[in-house]
């Protein structure tokens, strides 16, 4: 059976370092940090006192009073991005067949102030068990994609992966494969997260894996650098619109890049930590080459998972000198998350769109925040560090590793050939 291609025909964004795709990409260029002060809580109490949150948004410029009271905020996220990303689309849904367009949405938590709030308050009753009859439904991390096939009537496949901080990457990997094997024309993909809660800091915190840098947040996520102490939490969304490649060409529609394959594998060895020389790194990576039918010298860019934890960033580049061999010093490694902070779930989804932008415009995001060589990283790898670098991008690939040693990879075309 002779696979169908499939291209990026729509972005949709909001982050901490932008509220839309040209707000993100602006940021990126210029290496803002997004973490400040979290202004949703009182964290007097609590070890890290800063993530980055998505600033300036208002919920009711977005969706009516009933509605904000209906949906958690990791699904208004999901909302929000899929809509630009429908737009940005140029799609006609007034003609279209929308038993053929879809929603994978990838959630790592979903609805945990939801779920936060609905137990305090239970807690300091007197035992009765009131609930909001929308907890259920704000909470569960399928709402999100339930909710974008509700909004605009798609009737084709329609669910959410949850693989930790893989979860947009494979669902982005699932869309992919719906379109490649015929069964839907378009899929709207992606991922969101809204863990700047109480619950989501303290249990990040109880872990050791944030970053209590609080008395300098906007450096604090410093993939990479020898002195990085854990991630920041970061919140937002981020959706593509993927599309069968003539289906697309027939309604003219532009394109940004081809989605040419993706890979999934499992560490196998430890629920947070990394194997310590990147054995499932390795071979997801491998798997993506595989199915995208790269070699390893096609490869110009990778976008690594990068969260500026002690043992997460050189296990990746451990694995990427494995796969690439003398190769990896021509390519430009980077992380975002040192601009956005770690996303969660949406990660993978908001950093394959920094990867299509910087092969739109030839021109890597840096990695900020670095000041001190690791020892522990070869110093002829070219990370990007604190500028941006101009190139010529043809394959982009973007890493995404969660909880548990879920590991996704996807490989990005230019269309220019």
């Amino acid at each position: 059976m002779e696979l169908k291609r499939v291209v990026v025909t729509g972005l949709g964004a909001l982050t901490p370092i932008g509220n839309n795709i040209s707000e993100y990409w602006e940021a990126l260029k210029s290496g803002k940090s997004g973490a400040a002060p979290i202004t949703y809580f009182d964290t007097s109490l609590f070890k890290t006192k800063f993530a980055c949150e998505i600033k300036n948004f208002n919920a009711t410029d977005h969706f009516d009073r009933k509605e904000v009271r209906r949906l958690d905020r990791f699904a208004q996220y999901a909302l929000v991005a899929s809509d630009e990303a429908i737009l940005d689309s140029g799609v006609d849904l007034d003609v279209v067949d929308k038993y053929r367009i879809g929603v994978i949405w990838g959630a790592g938590i979903g609805g945990l102030e939801t779920f936060q709030n609905e137990v305090i308050d239970f807690a300091k009753g007197d035992g009765t068990p009131r609930f909001n009859p929308f907890f259920i439904p704000k909470m569960i991390a399928d709402i999100a994609p339930g909710n974008i096939s509700i909004k605009h009537g798609f009737m084709g496949p329609n669910y959410a992966t949850v693989s930790a901080c893989a979860s947009s990457a494979n669902a982005m990997i699932d869309a992919l494969n719906y379109i490649r094997l015929g069964y839907s024309d378009i899929m709207v993909t992606g991922g969101s997260e809204a863990a700047v809660t109480q619950a989501g800091m303290g249990g990040f915190n109880s872990m050791h894996a944030l970053s209590t840098r609080n008395d300098d947040p906007q450096k604090a996520s410093r993939p990479f650098d020898a002195n990085r102490d854990g991630f920041v939490l970061g919140e937002g969304g981020g959706a593509l619109i993927l599309e069968e490649y003539e289906h697309a060409k027939a309604r003219g529609a532009k394109i940004y890049a081809e989605v040419i394959g993706g890979g999934m594998s499992s560490d196998a060895y430890h629920m947070t930590a990394p194997h310590p020389e990147g054995k499932g790194v390795i071979a997801v990576m491998k798997n993506c080459l595989e199915n995208s039918g790269l070699k390893p010298e096609d490869v110009d860019t990778i976008n690594t998972h990068g969260t500026s934890t002690p043992l997460g960033d050189v296990a990746e580049l451990k694995a990427i000198k494995n796969v690439f061999g003398d190769h990896a010093k021509n390519i430009n490694i980077n992380s975002t998350k040192s601009m956005t902070g770690h996303l969660l779930g949406a990660a993978g989804a908001v950093e394959a769109i920094a990867s299509i932008l910087a092969m739109q415009h030839n021109l890597v995001p840096p990695t900020i925040n670095h000041e001190t060589a690791d020892e522990n990283i070869d110093p002829e790898l070219n990370l990007t560090l604190n500028k941006p670098q101009e190139r010529k991008i043809k394959v982009a690939m973007s890493n995404t590793f969660g909880f548990g040693g879920h590991n996704a990879c996807v490989a990005f075309k230019s269309m220019d050939e």
